[in-house]
């Protein structure tokens, strides 16, 4: 009896033991883009308009070697993002101002270029989130009117891009300022962050918002300026796309969702010098 439980015990561990060695691995999800007309047939025969500045390193800047090319974090995630769709696409530049207009306007198909999502653009546009967003505080350098936070802006000029979350916070700032009896921030806002950073430099302006890598790469790049602080704001870094297309939100859904588990958007992130650490799992977001 003892014998028979025995050989039964090894034939259960070894018919165990095969079974585990030939139980397929849980692969991780790849693109498929021969499946573009079963998964998103609107999208079929389509070249889609990637709306971006070029002005913003380290999300998008002209390319040193070609002035025709984009490159940096949000051209690569484009490229990477329609390739795994299988849709061609092309980039079109313009102020930064002017392509959340052109995104809910239909001119372009998509504004991929540090956009932030928020309630009141979603009205007209619908989103796909992706990464947590941080601001930095651009001054001379040394400081001088000691600014570390919006709280001290009181009285001083700040400077943003006409249309951003940061212009939002600016504005909220000098509301706050004239509520507790103190002078107003005098705000001048910029088509695009070069913009900003000259009037910064020239004295125009004590200080400058912007998003915090782009920030940190700009003063890294002129000796006459520096950040003097960081504000994460829980802000989402999103790729928009006007109301109604359904297939496009879907498609860059699961693209990008098939990118960040198969560790394609981990690369893009290091070869950009991003933090992939503010990298969050990807969201529709619509109202």
């Amino acid at each position: 009896m003892r014998l028979r439980h025995a050989i039964d015990v090894c034939v259960l561990a070894t018919l165990f033991a095969a079974l585990h060695a030939v139980a397929p691995a849980h692969a991780a999800p790849s693109c498929e883009p021969d499946k573009l007309a079963t998964k998103y047939p609107k999208l079929v025969g389509k070249k889609l308009k990637i709306g971006q500045d070029g002005e913003s390193a380290p999300f998008s800047q002209r390319d040193p070697k070609d002035f025709n090319r984009l490159i940096g974090l949000d051209a690569d995630m484009a490229r990477a993002t329609f390739a795994c769709i299988g849709v061609p696409i092309e980039f079109t530049t313009g102020a930064w101002s002017g392509l959340i207009p052109a995104a809910m306007s239909g001119q372009i198909d998509v504004m991929w270029d540090t956009l932030l999502y928020t309630p009141e653009r979603a009205k007209r546009m619908d989103f796909v989130a992706y990464m947590n967003s941080a601001t930095a505080i651009i001054v001379p350098k040394g400081n001088p009117k000691k600014i570390k936070s919006i709280d001290d802006m009181c009285g001083t000029t700040g400077t943003t891009n006409l249309g951003t979350t940061q212009e939002a916070m600016l504005r909220a700032g000098n509301d706050k300022c004239v509520a507790e009896g103190k002078k107003p921030i005098d705000i001048i806002t910029s088509t695009d962050m070069p913009a900003s950073l000259r009037l910064v430099q020239n004295s125009r302006a004590d200080s400058a918002l912007t998003n915090k890598f782009v920030g940190d790469i700009m003063a890294a790049s002129t000796p006459t300026i520096e950040v003097s602080a960081g504000i994460v704001t829980g802000a989402r870094i999103a790729v928009g796309t006007a109301k109604g297309n359904d297939d496009l939100i879907k498609a860059m859904f699961d693209a990008l969702t098939v990118l960040k588990a198969n560790g394609e958007m981990k690369k893009i992130y290091e070869a950009n010098k991003v933090d992939y650490d503010l990298v969050t799992d990807p969201e529709i977001l619509t109202k």
